[in-house]
């Protein structure tokens, strides 16, 4: 644990360096309530710590060990529901992609794009957050897929790109910053460990894949899907 401490302290210090540096010789002001400031960094550090020792000792192994199982057992269908369900399940809890979601509704909402009432927000917030996590999970899904079958993966990206390109063109202009941005808001704290172990363990187990090359690119995919899939959302709704 202590290892893990040190790491984190590492780790935030260029933030600590950088904030007390402006705060202090830029805009030469002391910093508000500083024993506040001092509680929350020791509580990011230990939190920090906290969460990667619990990637792995819990999750990463459970999700190579998954992986690994299923395809043992031999059934395609299982693993794919699988990749599935992580991949929705993890993005639809997903703190980043909920508060985006409802910012998003907010200000839609204060342009008059939608109709500004609680209700309308709520709706507009929850269907763009199942948008987002139905594309995550056909993104696992096709990243699974893409290691038992060897599929180049430039190719993918490549079609992908040329997708929101096309897309982009035609979508309304109002809803094109948040589909670039919900692209990057799945690829966060909870559906980036799950989703890696699985690709990992899933190339470990299958005869003729290599870990390093076919385990990973899969959080490529859960970047690329939700342009796509918000993308139409706003041009549906």
């Amino acid at each position: 644990m202590l290892k893990y401490i040190k790491d984190s302290i590492r780790d935030l210090m260029p933030i600590i360096i950088v904030i007390a540096f402006f705060q202090l010789f830029i805009l030469q002001q002391p910093f508000p309530n500083p024993s506040n400031i001092i509680i929350g960094t020791i509580a990011i550090v230990l939190g920090l710590a906290l969460f990667v020792q619990g990637l792995n000792m819990s999750l990463f192994p459970i999700g190579e060990n998954m992986s690994g199982a299923l395809i043992h057992k031999g059934s395609i269908f299982w693993l794919i529901l699988f990749a599935f369900a992580l991949g929705f399940g993890t993005t639809i809890a997903e703190p980043a992609l909920i508060a985006i979601s409802a910012k998003a509704a907010e200000v839609q909402a204060q342009a008059g794009i939608i109709p500004n009432s609680e209700t309308n927000m709520k709706n507009y917030a929850l269907g763009l957050r199942y948008s987002v996590a139905l594309s995550v999970g056909l993104a696992v899904v096709v990243g699974i897929i893409r290691i038992i079958k060897g599929w180049p993966i430039q190719w993918i990206i490549i079609g992908g790109y040329i997708m929101v390109v096309t897309l982009t063109n035609f979508a309304p202009k109002e809803i094109i910053g948040i589909a670039y941005d919900s692209g990057g808001v799945t690829t966060s704290t909870i559906t980036v460990p799950l989703v890696t172990a699985l690709g990992i363990g899933l190339s470990t187990v299958i005869k003729g894949r290599n870990p390093m090359i076919d385990g990973f690119g899969i959080i490529a995919f859960a970047s690329l899907f939700p342009i796509i899939f918000v993308l139409i959302y706003g041009m549906a709704i």
